[in-house]
């Protein structure tokens, strides 16, 4: 048995037999799955626990020990409440819009690697990177088809917006992404990892780095980049019709794509599982895990920090913004990276 688990460790993730690779992809799968929306449920509470303790308030603190229940009554709340189907919208699209935002970000996580054993990886794929941008793409499908089948005026401004927003900030993130494909020579994201042990991309790649972190605030419509659901301007957007848990499914979906871009972020430009220094006392196979997820706390926190001290955009400063300065300076940065490629062949994962 100690020999069979040395040759699952030690071969490629492709290699392994049929049936120990589907079920090890089953189970951290469902693993992935439960503590993602485990955790998105107390996000919510930490980010309005974080802004509280910013603004000088109090924050949640009646539902359980220091308001530790406050999700559990938030999720019975919108259980309990009406699930109104409002008349002339398309029905199956206005269902399934809140279901898309989900998947997506979910099936995400499936290619991010936890640590170094190969068993810490749903799936290995060679086009890991590719896979994060369809799948990001598909999302703004989500907000498109909420606004267009709710047969309303302001949430279908708001799916407008969201469209022409998302589309233009993944230009400026998948340039920026594909900067650090071509130094890691790869777009799996396990040896864009590998390619990090001795050096993370932030230190080779800080315009990326800053381009990347904007675009994905962006991506996931958080302040000051909020404009598809402005209370102030369309009363909430593209969920302007939607209630009880279809409501709530829209930000649940939100505070996970907040937790996977965090993942994202923490494999490609800090080097995932790799970390600055031994943990004594600390088994290899958990050291991994516990450095990318204080990666992840990390730049959790920096979503609400942003959340908490910038106000929102105008829209016209929000297109200009994309357009006129982060594409061009993605396109730069890529071109600069193409260089000091052919300059120093031997930087991140070439040799």
């Amino acid at each position: 048995m100690k020999d069979f688990w040395h040759v699952i460790n030690t071969l490629p993730q492709e290699q392994w037999p049929p049936l120990y690779s589907a079920i090890q992809s089953l189970i951290l799968g469902g693993v992935i799955v439960g503590a993602l929306l485990s955790a998105a449920g107390y996000l919510v509470l930490l980010e309005r626990k974080v802004l509280a303790w910013m603004q000088h308030r109090v924050g949640p603190n009646r539902c359980g020990p220091f308001g530790l229940l406050q999700p559990l009554a938030d999720v019975l709340k919108l259980l309990t409440k009406e699930d109104s189907l409002p008349p002339f919208v398309d029905k199956w699209l206005f269902i399934a819009a809140p279901a898309i935002i989900m998947l997506t970000a979910i099936l995400s996580l499936a290619v991010v690697p936890f640590g170094q054993p190969q068993w810490l990886v749903v799936k290995d794929l060679n086009v890991g990177i590719l896979f994060f941008l369809a799948l990001s793409s598909l999302g703004v499908y989500s907000i498109v088809l909420a606004g267009w089948s709710s047969n309303s005026k302001y949430a279908a401004l708001g799916g407008l917006r969201a469209t022409a927003q998302m589309i233009s900030y993944e230009l400026s993130m998948s340039m920026s992404l594909l900067a650090a494909v071509m130094l890691a020579g790869s777009l799996s994201l396990n040896k864009i990892v590998e390619a990090q042990s001795s050096l993370w991309f932030v230190i080779l790649q800080p315009l990326g780095f800053v381009i990347f972190v904007i675009s994905v605030i962006a991506e996931s419509r958080r302040a000051p980049f909020d404009l598809p659901e402005a209370e102030n301007e369309i009363v909430a957007g593209f969920h302007t019709e939607y209630s009880s848990m279809k409501f709530a499914l829209f930000f649940l979906g939100e505070y996970v794509a907040v937790v996977l871009l965090s993942f994202v972020i923490s494999t490609i430009y800090l080097g995932g599982y790799h970390g600055l220094f031994d943990i004594p006392y600390i088994p290899a196979a958990i050291e991994g895990p516990i450095w990318l997820l204080a990666k992840v706390g990390f730049f959790i926190f920096f979503f609400i920090w942003i959340r908490a001290t910038y106000p929102r955009f105008r829209y016209d400063h929000l297109m200009e913004l994309g357009w006129k300065y982060m594409i061009p300076l993605s396109v730069l940065n890529l071109i600069a990276t193409a260089v000091l490629i052919i300059l120093f062949p031997t930087l991140g994962g070439h040799k």
